[in-house]
């Protein structure tokens, strides 16, 4: 079976200026391809990325895929928040406590053994989940050792990850990106775009009995990994990857030996979409010739038709895979960018922390349920299970009566208790400390009032509140307490008063104590320190700058043993070593910002964010 838009693609002579990309239509056949060099061999090449939201687009080629899977070929579909129970297998609890002995039970792993598995929103699949499927994936079995069960089953199969990302910085973990050799994007493709499929059930049967006996040469195997690092791609997979992918397209064409053609596809479907670079330019064309052989022997002209053999394939193959890359892409690469950042998008919300009652789960934990903890009912069960018979016998016999075993009675102790952890994003407060004192406090206090503006409204994405403390004269005082209002924080800015000493430390002291009592709320504080270091006055109130400044630094000492993290903004005109000093001893990020301004100081708390 031959494809016309392949065919199109390596015709020979110089190639023009790459066209614009592919059409929608064109990405279509594409895509349908990929499904059927899956299925046919779906072990080697591990499976498709798809990135699509849901919709007919996505619908139609998962629909067109699942019927070119065999019949016989298990498919089973991974939810997002899938327990290591299911997904790996384990204690069958019902069977286990009506039968008295331990009981396995299979994982969705284990049953798609020989097929296909899709997960489901995989951009946001737990990394501890993405590691155990992918080291099932890489091992080809599942190995079970808890809950008295020691197993090893085999699990060869596809993955088909349904990335529904959004935006450059969210995507699927690349550990299972780079195990999958097609990585496909259907965003840009339209609904009378996604024809029906030109293969059939009985083509995929007859390419996969055909597969085994397909020959792939040495130099087409180096052209394909010549191309892999022309285009800068890190990983060896890639490569792996294309070369089964090429005998695939081979086997479904029928033919026996894999073409010009094969690599081609293969370099357009697994090579193209992982480009970080684009390949490297000839060589200019008045660097002299190398000398030419006064008497060429015929041996030696024939090696060095060998060796150009395949440099001339690869560079064939190449611009054809040049000829498909997006024009998008190009430029971007052109410029010195990567393609697309696959890490998982981190939010702006707070830490981690840990939680007895509320969160998402996180697990179990062996413990006793004590006030402020939730027991897990069914691991407990699950922990007790494997331990019914013998604990039956003993009660008995402790008894008197050996044959007289209650077998409806569970037994339970209290190593068998396991409680629920829980673990939450917790809500991040930045706290202003400001420096209202001297000539210059109303400039920098309109600074500070715009970005206080600035990230209330980012509130509702962004989950955080903020706070502002002022000192100025001999003491400090929190003139905004932790809120999310924008009326509150500007009524509040507006009727600040500005001038007088520079209490330093007491602005500290004061910033640290309602930061800690944000952080024994379970929240995230952040410190954003807006001075320019000149302490005059002490914390009891009195004057004189070598105290104050000691002072200030001690209170430094302080934030930075509670281990909050804070930002020092310098104010002063100049630069001056006080702020730096302060933020050493503070162990906080320094930032010098003589002529700050409102979406200065924005940016600087989202990175610290």
């Amino acid at each position: 079976m031959s494809h016309p838009a392949v065919a199109q693609s390596i015709a020979p002579g110089p190639s023009p200026a790459p066209p614009p990309g592919p059409s929608g239509a064109a990405r279509w056949e594409d895509a349908v391809l990929a499904a059927a060099l899956m299925s046919i061999d779906p072990i080697g090449t591990g499976g498709v990325a798809l990135r699509a939201l849901a919709g007919p687009v996505r619908e139609q080629w998962l629909t067109l895929m699942r019927d070119l899977q065999s019949p016989a070929a298990p498919y089973r579909r991974i939810p997002l928040h899938v327990t290591d129970g299911r997904l790996l297998g384990g204690l069958d609890l019902a069977a286990t406590l009506s039968a008295g002995r331990p009981v396995a039970e299979r994982g969705l792993l284990v049953e798609a053994d020989g097929g296909v598995v899709e997960l489901a929103m995989a951009e946001r699949v737990a990394a501890g989940t993405a590691a155990r499927l992918t080291m099932a994936f890489d091992a080809g079995e599942v190995v079970l050792e808890r809950d008295g069960l020691a197993m090893r089953s085999p699990a060869r199969f596809a993955v088909v990850a349904l990335d529904e990302g959004v935006g450059e910085d969210e995507g699927l973990l690349n550990a299972l990106l780079d195990r999958l050799a097609f990585h496909l994007e259907l965003t840009e493709i339209r609904v009378h775009e996604a024809i029906a499929c030109d293969y059939g059930l009985e083509d995929i049967l007859e390419a996969r009995d055909r597969l085994p006996a397909v020959q792939v040469s040495e130099a087409q195997i180096e052209a394909l990994c010549g191309i892999a690092l022309a285009l800068g791609i890190p990983s060896l997979r890639a490569s792996i990857f294309a070369v089964r992918a090429a005998c695939a397209a081979a086997a479904l064409a029928g033919r026996d030996a894999v073409s010009e053609e094969d690599l081609a596809v293969a370099a357009r479907l697994v090579l193209a979409p992982r480009a970080t670079q684009l390949p490297p330019m000839e060589p200019p064309p008045d660097e002299p010739p190398p000398p030419e052989p006064q008497e060429p022997d015929q041996e030696q002209d024939k090696g060095e038709e060998q060796q150009q053999e395949p440099k001339e394939l690869e560079d064939r193959v190449l611009e054809a895979t040049k000829a498909v890359i997006p024009a998008g892409l190009l430029a971007q690469l052109q410029l010195g960018k990567l393609r697309r950042s696959r890490a998982r998008a981190t939010g702006k919300a707070g830490a981690v922390q840990n939680a007895p009652l509320r969160g998402r789960p996180a697990g179990v934990l062996r413990g006793e349920p004590r006030a402020g903890v939730r027991l897990n009912v069914v691991e407990t069960l699950r922990a007790a299970a494997p331990w019914q018979r013998l604990r039956r016998e003993e009660v008995a016999r402790l008894r008197g009566q050996p044959d007289a075993a209650d077998a409806a009675r569970i037994e339970i102790r209290q190593d068998d208790f396991r409680i629920t952890r829980f673990k939450h994003r917790s809500e991040t407060t930045t706290i202003f400390v400001v420096d209202a004192s001297g000539s210059s406090a109303l400039h920098r206090l309109a600074e500070a009032k715009g970005a206080v503006e600035l990230l209330l409204a980012d509130c509702y994405v962004r989950r955080d509140r903020v706070a502002l403390v002022a000192f100025r004269g001999q003491l400090a005082e929190v003139l905004l307490p932790p809120t999310r209002s924008l009326v509150r924080a500007k009524r509040s800015l507006a009727g600040l008063p500005g001038g007088g000493g520079t209490p330093l430390a007491s602005g500290i002291d004061l910033g640290m104590m309602l930061a800690d009592s944000v952080k024994r709320r379970g929240g995230t504080p952040i410190v954003i320190i807006m001075t320019d270091g000149r302490a005059n006055v002490a914390r009891d109130g009195t004057g004189g700058r070598a105290r104050a400044h000691e002072d200030a630094l001690s209170a430094a000492r302080l934030l930075r043993s509670a281990e909050i993290t804070a930002l020092v903004i310098d104010t002063s005109p100049r630069p001056q070593q006080q702020g730096r000093d302060l933020a050493g001893e503070m162990g906080a990020r320094y930032l010098p910002l003589p002529h700050a301004d409102a979406h200065s100081l924005s940016q600087a708390v989202r990175v610290m964010s």
